[in-house]
């Protein structure tokens, strides 16, 4: 990013709901860290040609210990002999004030930034802020926005949530990859504009692709309904549009912005207990009585253990002309509060089944102790309970008043676009029975133990039909998983694309591990792969042959 073009700002997103619990374990080794030491790394090579540049630097790696990382770029500053004047945000660990939690951190918003940016920091680092505020809050400082400029924070927000996941916003992790060479993808940028509009591209001759489509997807990652909350403004995603301005250039526009609400969230982790697990190879001919057979024989082993979760995965193909085609995978995933029932004995006995169980036993690995497993939670907050403050470079501490609530509150998001949309009934025209993918794409993600996926048309006609059809009783029926979860549908016409909360799918989220795909990340992938009736005249022409 620094040598491949003009660039003002550098952010860095280095936090995430099982990085805290990282960093916490890490803290509870050595107070002095808590903080992402590969950014340290990175700027040995790139703080003296940032400099050179006039390039600031913003970024949360901060973690837990945001002064501490300050104090360490300073040293690694002054070894390299680059003057740089260095600056903080801290306030928003009250892991202090939550019984039991590991880490509890508040999500600041960008003032924090903006304060020290314009205190003249080159380098400034942050703990648990938003994704986004990495973004608005230089913005802020560039344009000298007042705090209730909400179109503008707003704007600057959708930009910032564009360029927070790098390149997802670039062709990486895209339904449509095959469209375009995303071997090596660039990294995204954002020109931002006073007004709050701004245009994602990448540097010249960087791989990927910057498209309305990589922009929709990542714009629909993570988020819950048509307001996107966050402490500085409220984002309306209903209002965004997206206007292709040529190659690998795609403008932001028309973003509104409301008030922010009264609370902050707090992200809260905790040790949750110890899990374990084995995983069982199946090969060839009764692979559903070989899987029995194994649950049977650990009956009596697992008795007494708090949480015990089989899956069988039919991996194995007919008549499969290489062994590892031929094979299925039964997982057996264990917790509980305590190790000695799900540690190593647990998944040695297990393996000692070798010699007496189904024909052709074997694991995928030898037996390991038991791990200490993560739980997320998040609780709100009154914001002015948490005391953010701006560590300027001279050392001054300087309050940051939190952003003035609308009172009173908006409506709440679920009674807007969160209805299940009309019957889901046969279309107009000839149908066949093909993928979802065909016709749309999709992107998933968590947010602790809920899952989102978004799903969007690329023509005015899909959209209509998609608009229709994928209502929540069909989305129910094309993933099993999610029955009898409660699944909330949400409307962002703008951008021909539905978003999909589905609450508890994750259990305690990520970090406590039980699902297969703890992240959710490939649950729009699933989505899509799954058959309905669709329109003939939807489907693309199929190719013709050479």
């Amino acid at each position: 990013m620094l040598t491949g073009g003009p660039l003002d700002v550098l952010t860095g997103d280095y936090l995430a709901e099982l990085t805290m619990l990282i960093l916490g374990r890490d803290r509870l080794k050595n107070p002095d860290l808590g903080y992402a030491k590969t950014f340290l790394r990175q700027l040995e090579e790139g703080l003296g040609l940032a400099h050179e540049r006039g390039v600031r630097i913003v970024a949360n790696a901060g973690g837990l210990n945001p002064a501490g990382l300050a104090d360490a770029v300073r040293t690694l500053a002054a070894k390299t002999g680059v003057p740089v004047r260095v600056a903080h945000v801290e306030g928003d660990d009250l892991t202090a004030q939550v019984d039991g939690a590991l880490t509890a951190n508040a999500y600041l918003g960008g003032a924090g930034i903006t304060a020290c940016l314009r205190a003249g920091a080159d380098v400034v680092v942050t703990g648990r802020v938003t994704d986004a505020a990495l973004v608005s809050g230089p913005a802020a400082w560039w344009f000298d926005w007042a705090p209730d400029d909400h179109d503008r924070l707003a704007g600057a927000v959708a930009a910032g949530h564009v360029l927070e996941c790098g390149t997802q916003a670039t062709g990486g992790n895209y339904s449509f990859f095959a469209r375009h060479d995303v071997r090596r993808p660039g990294f995204p940028l954002a020109e931002i504009a006073e007004d709050g509009s701004a245009v994602i591209t990448k540097h010249p001759g960087t791989g990927g692709a910057v498209t309305a489509g990589t922009v929709t997807a990542q714009l629909l990652y993570e988020t819950q309904g048509v307001r996107y909350f966050g402490p500085d403004v409220t984002t309306r995603l209903d209002t965004v549009r997206l206007t292709d301005e040529g190659a690998d250039r795609v403008r932001i526009s028309g973003v509104r912005g409301e008030a922010p609400p009264s609370t902050l969230k707090v992200g809260v982790t905790r040790i949750g207990g110890w899990r374990n697990e084995v995983v069982f190879v199946l090969t060839g001919l009764d692979i559903e009585a070989k899987a029995n057979l194994v649950r049977i024989q650990l009956t009596d082993l697992l008795d007494g253990v708090a949480d015990a979760t089989w899956t069988l995965a039919r991996t194995d193909h007919e008549d499969a002309d290489t062994q590892e085609t031929a094979s299925a995978l039964l997982r057996l995933v264990v917790r509980d509060p305590s190790p000695d029932r799900v540690g190593r004995a647990l998944t040695s006995a297990a393996i000692e089944l070798a010699l007496g169980s189904y024909p052709g036993f074997h694991v995928t690995a030898p037996p390991g102790p038991a791990q200490p497993y993560g739980v997320f939670t998040a609780t709100p907050i009154p914001s002015p309970e948490v005391p953010h403050t701006a560590v300027l470079p001279d050392g001054t501490r300087l309050p940051i008043p939190p952003a003035a609530p609308e009172f009173p509150a908006p409506p709440a998001f679920a009674a807007r676009g969160s209805g299940g949309g009309a019957p889901w009934g046969p279309a107009a025209g000839p149908t066949v029975r093909a993928p979802l993918g065909a016709v749309a794409g999709a992107r998933s993600g968590d947010k602790g133990g809920d899952a989102n996926v978004g799903v969007w048309a690329e023509t005015g006609p899909a959209w209509d039909w998609l608009h229709r059809t994928l209502t929540v009783d069909a989305f129910r029926a094309l993933l099993p998983e999610t029955d009898g979860l409660p699944v909330t549908r949400h409307e962002l016409p703008n951008l021909r694309a539905l978003n999909f909360t589905v609450t508890g799918i994750l259990g305690d989220g990520v970090a406590s591990g039980h699902r297969f795909d703890p992240q959710a990340k490939a649950l729009g992938e699933w989505l899509r792969a799954r058959h309905l009736d669709i329109p003939v005249a939807l489907l693309p022409a199929p190719e013709a042959t050479p």
